[in-house]
């Protein structure tokens, strides 16, 4: 069995099907991967038959709330309904941590979709209760709806996030528009994103681990390492790129002494500072969890993983420079993660408290749309103006938020 140092640990919860979906993928991955960085998970809902979809999560730990109002079918996408009720059963809520090994614990870890109704209405209550009694940092993980998805989800999702990151030492957001594909279906796409998601934070957690082999690296990204770039509250973004190594006879990918022919394993250095390099930089500029302003980001964490013969120190400090550069923050960390049987070279990228994001925007003037008509439908039914403080509603929850 694989030997874990510096891992950082976290305990999970799924908060509705986006979150309780989201959760399953990461514990799926985690097992995929042999790590070892989940302590334990619950996941909530309203809706009885969400619950019983889950693969992974514990039987035990799949908490049903709400029953006596909606008798475990859900409330649809009324979010001020799902926040009623988890006030209401809070202490049933916090119920979920009594197995929980949460001394063992670095941060809590709270998924949700801000879109629907469990999840947006009920993951700021949990996190704010958990925030009143534990120590650990209580940790977001948002997931924002793409524009197809309905002006009412991008209303709930305006009205939410400002209150989960308000509550929450950090949110980790997630942007379905960003990632569906052109002309695909979101509901479709939800697997392959949570793929995406879930390795990016798994690549975030496990980075401090020790190799069945006892490889370590020569700075290791841990557990501190990740709260301190996580500290000051905000909104985070993950970006990831990796390479493909070459094959080669000796296990040590390309080189020149290979190519004439030599038996030695070594790596070029060139090579492997043009992988870092180059990977760094697709990370950064290519699909982030949120697209933003990279120039807008406070904080910054670079973990480079792969064979620890590739994870070149000058590489490593080049790229954490060049994030320094991009983000104008003295703030950006960086560290190796070494996977002795990995065939790639890959890059993980966090950049933290983010202060602007278009799609932040987007969602926020759909939001204004959606409660304007909403407003002008009352005063229509009513005889009265009431569409006239639409973006004061919304407003009052972002007035604060990029």
């Amino acid at each position: 069995m694989a030997c874990h140092k510096e891992t950082m640990k976290v305990l999970c919860f799924g908060v509705g099907q986006a979150g309780g979906n989201v959760l399953d993928a990461l514990l799926r991955y985690e097992q995929r991967t042999n790590a070892d960085y989940v302590v334990d998970a619950v996941a909530y809902n309203t809706a009885s038959a969400d619950l019983r979809g889950l693969d992974l999560v514990p039987e035990e730990n799949r908490i049903l709330f709400g029953a006596d109002e909606v008798s475990g079918h859900g409330v649809g996408a009324d979010n001020e309904l799902a926040a009623e009720l988890a006030e209401r059963d809070s202490r049933q809520l916090l119920r979920g941590t009594d197995g929980a090994p949460t001394s063992t614990a670095d941060a809590f870890l709270i998924f949700a979709g801000l879109g629907g109704g469990t999840g947006s209405g009920a993951a700021p209550v949990l996190a704010k209760h958990l925030q009143r009694i534990y120590e650990q940092p209580i940790y977001g993980v948002g997931i924002l709806p793409a524009a197809d998805e309905g002006a009412l989800y991008s209303r709930n999702a305006a009205r939410s996030l400002k209150t989960f990151v308000d509550v929450t030492d950090h949110v980790f957001a997630f942007d379905n528009g960003a990632w569906a594909n052109a002309g695909e279906d979101v509901s479709a796409a939800h697997d392959s994103m949570n793929e995406e998601l879930v390795r990016r934070l798994g690549i975030l957690f496990a980075s401090g681990e020790v190799s069945e082999s006892g490889t370590v690296g020569e700075s290791v990204v841990d557990s501190s390492e990740v709260i301190n770039t996580l500290r000051g509250g905000g909104i985070s973004t993950i970006g990831y790129a990796a390479s493909e190594l070459p094959e080669s006879d000796d296990g040590g990918g390309f080189s020149i002494k290979g190519l004439l022919g030599g038996g030695s394993s070594s790596v070029d250095e060139l090579d492997s500072i043009n992988r870092i390099t180059t990977q760094t930089r697709k990370a950064v500029l290519g699909r982030l969890t949120l697209p933003c302003d990279v120039d807008s980001a406070s904080r910054g964490l670079v973990v480079v993983s792969g064979p620890p013969e590739w994870l070149n120190r000058k590489a490593i400090e080049r790229s954490r420079t060049w994030v320094e550069e991009q983000t104008g923050s003295m703030e950006v960390r960086g560290g190796d993660y070494p996977l002795p049987e990995s065939n790639h070279v890959g890059v993980l990228v966090l950049l933290g408290d983010v202060s602007r994001s278009d799609r932040v925007a987007e969602v926020r003037s759909t939001a204004v749309e959606a409660e304007r008509d909403r407003r002008d439908r009352e005063a229509d039914e009513t005889s009265a103006d009431a569409g006239g403080d639409a973006e004061g509603v919304v407003d009052e929850r972002l007035d604060t938020l990029f």
